[in-house]
């Protein structure tokens, strides 16, 4: 990988650090709302980030000490605005459909275990950061918020695709400098499925080796 490749994939992945925030926790959701919702997509994601960024350059906060503590700060503020169940099935596609309620159950806690546990050390190093709100477009149930994550050295553009239930809005996925969260595991997930199974992917969420070329057993 080239120095230019290399930099534009460590602001990718710098940028999805930040905003995996959003899948430490998950909340129930209720069946689909009926009505136009009543909130903005914007509002939501707007008051959750700058809650976000407020925990995070909170001085009384940056104490050693105080890092579990934080974390459970940030789970409480983001958990209530992220569809974490919505992002396994996108992430899985055709292949949730066969499982059994407990299968997806188990998969659901597994993904969200191997996402927080891969991302959220990065997460700490963020520091100054503001978020500046482009556009908003919605369709139905679905809408997309267009932002920009701007730092003293680098502006990363940020999208947030939501999903309306009950009249809430929840984010599902998240798109960092053009690159897809849900699709970027997609991928993963289907190869390892086809090239071996459902429970060597199980087994590798378990074990946090997703993304590791599988060792070879003699």
């Amino acid at each position: 990988m080239t120095p230019t490749r290399l930099r534009r994939w460590n602001l990718r992945a710098a940028a999805c650090s930040l905003l995996l925030l959003l899948i430490l926790a998950a909340i129930p959701h209720a069946s689909w709302a009926s009505s136009q919702p009543a909130e903005s997509p914007t509002a939501v994601v707007r008051a959750t980030l700058t809650e976000v960024f407020r925990i995070l350059d909170d001085p009384k906060l940056k104490d050693p000490d105080k890092l579990m503590p934080r974390r459970r700060m940030l789970e409480q503020v983001i958990g209530e605005r992220f569809d974490y169940a919505e992002m396994s099935k996108r992430a899985l596609a055709a292949n949730w459909t066969p499982l059994t309620n407990d299968q997806r159950a188990e998969f659901v806690e597994l993904f969200k275990a191997f996402l927080s546990d891969r991302y959220a050390g990065k997460i700490e190093g963020y520091s100054g950061e503001r978020t500046e709100y482009l556009s908003e477009r919605l369709e139905g149930q679905y809408a997309e918020v267009r932002t920009r994550l701007i730092s003293s050295k680098t502006e990363i553009p940020m999208d947030y695709r939501m999903i309306n239930k009950a009249g809430r809005w929840y984010a599902y996925d998240i798109i960092a400098d053009g690159v897809s969260l849900v699709k970027n595991y997609r991928s993963q997930f289907d190869k390892i499925i086809h090239s071996d199974s459902y429970d060597e992917l199980v087994k590798r969420l378990r074990d946090r080796t997703v993304g590791e070329e599988k060792k070879e057993t003699r």
